[in-house]
Parts: C-alpha cells; structure tokens; sequence
C-alpha cells in the first residue's frame, strides 16, 4: 500500500514513517510549510523542522518532498484565528489546522500522487465498523490527540493511519533511540504551529490594534486596565498586572467575562470562584464523525478543553428548551471559553463536538 506520511521533523512523525516502512508498506514523506511570514524570526522553527525531516527521511530510507500550503494555510485557517480574537473569542487553530490543511489539502495532494492512505504522528485511532470510520483515543492517555481531530470527516478518516495509536510515547522515543533515528531527542513542540515559541500577545499585536478599556469585578469595582479583548481568554491568571485589591481576598486574579459592547474585561479573584464554573455548554458549529447527532440523553463523556479528563455530561440537541445544542455536566467545568471546542466521547470513541457558544 501506498501511503504518504506528515513528516513534522519530530519524533512522532518520524517513528510513524519507520512503522509503516516496517510494516512493508511504499512511504513517501511529506514536509507541510505553512508559515512565511517571519521565517527569519528567533521563534519559527520551520528550517531547523525541515533540515530534520529530512535527515530522518534519509535515515529511515524514504523520499521526502516539501510542499507549500502557506497559502492555504492564510485562507482556511489564519483568518479565522485573527476574526475569532477580534470578536472576542478563543480559537483553536490547532484543530482547523488538522481539519483544513493536514486532512484536506495534504489528504488532496497525497491523492493526486497516488497514495492509498495517509498518516500522521497522531496519538489517536481509527477502526471501522459496519462501513463506518470512528475515531478513538490514542491507548497512551497523556497524549491522547482525538481532541483536535473531532472535526475530522468519514471521508478524511477513511484515508487516514495513525502508526502510534497504541504506543505511549515514552516506547516512542525508545524506538527511535535504538532505530537510530537522528531526531530521537527533540522536544515536543508547544504552543500554535504558526506562532511557535514566540510571545503571544506581541504577536497578536503585530495583526490587532491595542483597545484599552477598564477592568472590572462582577460587582463593578474599577480594579485595573486593559490593553485590549483580543489579548484576553476566559481563566487566565498571568499578564493581568493588577495591584492588590484593599477589598479583595488577596487571591490572583482570573479573567471570567468580556462585554465587547463596553469594552470591558471582567474580573474575579480566586480560581474557584463560581463565575469561573459553568454546567450547562452550549455549543455552535457542531460536527458529528458519524454524520449524525448522537442520541440525546445521558452516558456521555465531555471536556471543554485538552488534556483535562473526560467529565460526565448529557447531551441535549437544539428544542425547545435549549436554544443551541447543550453539553450539561454533571460538575460545573471550569472556565470553559467561548471559541474553543468542547468535544463529546462515549468511551474511547471521540463523536465530534462543536464551538464553546
């Protein structure tokens, strides 16, 4: 079979291209450069990626070719980024990121040079059943993935591998130490693929024009200033740069609101406090793998954000009674955030989910 691997110039791709070279299979490496516009910068990784992709292409005796999304990328992806933080939301470009360019135009290309499949360096799985394509947890909990491959279609999961769905990642970087492969000690990389490792609100700043306004507790105290929405998301603590409050709890400070009509950040102190935690998550934009809606009712595993456990929920389309489709947990989550994607699982198998409304 013939399938085309994502090769990242990291580890988990990398293993994932020997895995399938293993297995027998005819592999082609693909480096995808989506990003041009500060190439040049302290903080964009991508030539040191690609002078590892293709060390590891060589190592492992494989082709590689590099092909330009940066276009598509801008399109399909940064755009929505920049209007979701201008409008005051949270995006997660990670996960259009898969949905528009690793599993579209790449999944396009790789078709166009004749691949059967591709595959990625995902800790996620695929398994079909009765003809139809679900997405599973990765086996390795702390690196689960499917969160950011909910969006995913039954037509993009049906050409897609995922090597590394059983192996937790510390076998990873065993194999790739004992196989050689050159990359076998690189860090993970953190932050949005396009940013890096930069500061993010100085590179928000470079696309988004400071708006100042004021910062208020829930009760209307003036506590502080802000520089802008755009620079803000629900649960942050850091980079508020409020004095101690005389009549506050000496607690940190936790962003919980915004009123764009007032341009207002609202504020609150203490982690635990209940303006910080919702129940009831309404969602816009939803996607289900099956196609379909899953049923309504209970049974149901939820999350509102990566890497924090699956919270018991009940799943409740859009009637009556719920002006949007509603995920309601059991326990009040915390900060869930408007612009993020809370995502719905029974099990292991990932059902889809849609946008924090």
């Amino acid at each position: 079979m013939k399938v085309i691997v994502g090769l990242s110039g990291g580890v988990d791709s990398a293993v994932s291209a020997w895995l399938l070279k293993q297995q027998g299979h005819e592999v082609l490496g693909i480096f995808m450069k989506n990003w041009e516009d500060d190439d040049n910068s302290e903080y964009c990784s991508s030539r040191e990626d690609l002078v590892d992709a293709v060390s590891v292409a060589d190592h492992i005796g494989i082709d590689i070719e590099v092909v330009n999304f940066a276009s598509e990328y801008k399109d399909r992806v940064f755009s929505y980024f920049l209007a979701e933080y201008q409008a005051g939301r949270t995006p997660n470009p990670d996960v259009l990121c898969n949905t528009e360019i690793k599993f579209a135009a790449f999944l396009d290309h790789a078709m166009r040079l004749g691949a059967d499949k591709i595959a990625t360096g995902h800790y996620a799985g695929v398994r079909e059943t009765d003809g139809r394509f679900e997405l599973l947890k990765g086996d390795d909990d702390s690196k689960d993935q499917s969160y950011f491959l909910h969006r995913l279609t039954q037509t993009q999961l049906s050409k897609a591998m995922f090597p590394l769905s059983e192996i937790p990642k510390r076998d990873v970087r065993v194999i790739a130490e004992r196989e050689g492969i050159p990359n076998f000690a690189k860090k993970d990389s953190t932050g949005i693929c396009f940013i890096g490792e930069r500061p993010f609100r100085e590179f928000l700043e470079r696309y988004l024009p400071k708006t100042p306004g004021e910062m208020l507790t829930p009760e209307g105290e003036h506590v502080g200033k802000h520089q802008g929405l755009a620079y803000y998301t629900l649960g942050q603590r850091g980079g508020l740069h409020i004095g101690g409050s005389r009549a506050g709890s000496g607690e940190p400070w936790y962003v919980a609101g915004k009123d764009m009509a007032k341009n207002e950040l609202i504020v609150v102190q203490g982690r635990e406090h209940p303006a910080l935690r919702r129940k009831d998550v309404p969602l816009v934009n939803t996607h289900w793998i099956a196609g379909v809606a899953p049923e309504t009712g209970n049974g149901y595993g939820g999350k509102t954000r990566y890497r924090q456990p699956d919270a018991d929920c009940r799943y409740a389309p859009a009637d009556t009674a719920h002006a949007l489709p509603t995920l309601h947990f059991n326990e009040g989550q915390w900060a869930p955030t408007p612009g993020q994607y809370a995502v719905l699982y029974r099990g292991n198998v990932c059902l889809g989910g849609g946008v924090i409304a």
